[in-house]
């Protein structure tokens, strides 16, 4: 029986970042930047190593959690995270500080 990997999205403000582990080793990253009341995502990206597995998609919801926890809004420049907003709408609609544009 083979175990399931552990995933775990963690905010690493040092480097301004999301970041997704895969059983403790980086598999991925969110870069953000701040404003008051805002953080701007600006690229998301997971090593073609770990790709396929879902794992942009975990980042980016635990991601957006972690913001909307800390009573903060998003500004989804990055693609990704812009196109994971509008798939899950309208859970995410309160979240943005602006409308996610094309």
């Amino acid at each position: 029986m083979t175990e399931e990997p552990q995933v775990t999205v963690t905010d690493n403000p040092e480097k301004s970042r999301f970041e997704v582990s895969v059983d403790g080793t980086l598999a991925g990253f969110a870069v953000y930047e701040k404003d008051p009341g805002a953080v701007i995502f600006v690229h998301t990206e997971v090593f073609p190593e770990y790709e396929g597995r879902g794992l942009a998609g975990q980042l980016a919801k635990s991601a957006l959690s972690m913001v909307r926890e800390s009573g903060n809004r998003i500004v989804p420049v990055c693609p990704f995270i812009r196109s994971y907003v509008r798939k899950h709408a309208p859970e995410y609609d309160g979240l943005l500080l602006q409308p996610a544009a094309d």
